[in-house]
């Protein structure tokens, strides 16, 4: 990764390291590991959102390394915790790519972006409307996909969403086109319907293309902290989640939620968005993020 990218990345969680892993160096530079120094430690992992089962964790991992130098040591602590298969299963023809999570998280803009990014890597993608209950979500998508010069595939505002991914499906196959990324509906108060529709998405692409969906990507949204990690749970219980994109790092101090969010659901983070540009929804590189952290 070239230094500019490792700048923006840092420029991206400089909330998070302003707010809680500067005060981390502070605390271990003495190279003591001692109960009061791992009390402090503990609660400002806490504070920034890690959550008490992970911070446990980390504290626990710390206890068993007698070392000279505990920001290594804790940094590759947290390295060990957030790695993961970060790569995408891409088999498919096309591959078909099922983004859920709930409404405000991001969903949208994360599909576009990652169609964007497959794009600039020259392959052909479709876009798939399916959160048809907004009329805000298909009209955003396909501005994005004027914007990326992508195609769209949409119904109207209330059609059946696995109407909207079969016929993206067929598109794509016709057209001998790469990828296809759903764009999914997130309600949540309605979890029981939500949960039955994305099923019947992922039925009705199942049918068309063996395998798919080859990916299924939880959303989350990392300034609604612990609140977030609850949602993702319920996502994880309902559909066969392959991998996480936690956005919005760069809106909050409390970055710490995304390894509260691995921890706790043994998932692969694959995506991490710490800006608003397309760049800036980037593959998640766990050795990265942690450095750009402590830097």
């Amino acid at each position: 990764m070239s230094v500019g990218l490792f700048e923006r990345l840092k420029q991206g969680l400089e909330k998070t390291k302003k707010a809680f892993f500067e005060g981390i160096k502070q605390l271990l530079r003495s190279g003591r590991i001692d109960e009061e120094t791992l009390e402090e430690l503990e609660e400002i992992l806490i504070a920034a959102d890690v959550g008490h089962e992970t911070t446990s964790w980390i504290i626990e991992k710390l206890k068993e390394q007698r070392v000279e130098d505990p920001v290594s040591a804790l940094k590759e602590i947290l390295i060990e915790l957030l790695e993961g298969d970060t790569s995408l299963n891409l088999t498919g023809s096309p591959s078909v790519i099922s983004v859920v999570g709930v409404n405000g998280s991001g969903k949208t803009t994360t599909v576009a972006k990652l169609a964007a990014q497959f794009q600039s890597m020259g392959k052909s993608v479709v876009m798939a409307a399916a959160d048809t209950f907004r009329a805000a979500a298909i009209e955003q998508l396909r501005v994005w996909g004027e914007r990326i010069n992508c195609t769209v595939i949409a119904h109207t505002e209330g059609s059946d969403p696995a109407a909207v991914a079969y016929d993206a499906v067929n598109h794509a196959k016709s057209k001998g086109k790469d990828i296809v990324i759903i764009d999914t509906a997130g309600r949540l108060h309605t979890k029981k319907n939500l949960m039955e529709e994305l099923r019947k998405i992922h039925r009705v692409v199942g049918k068309l293309v063996e395998g798919a969906p080859h990916e299924v990507l939880l959303v989350i949204d990392a300034t609604t902290g612990q609140n977030g990690l609850m949602q993702a749970r319920v996502f994880k219980e309902m559909v066969n989640v392959t991998g996480l994109v936690i956005t919005k790092l760069d809106g909050t101090a409390k970055g710490g939620i995304a390894l509260a969010i691995k921890h706790q659901l043994s998932l692969p983070i694959k995506f991490i968005g710490v800006g608003e540009s397309a760049e800036d929804l980037r593959p998640f590189d766990a050795r990265q993020f942690v450095e750009a952290l402590f830097s």
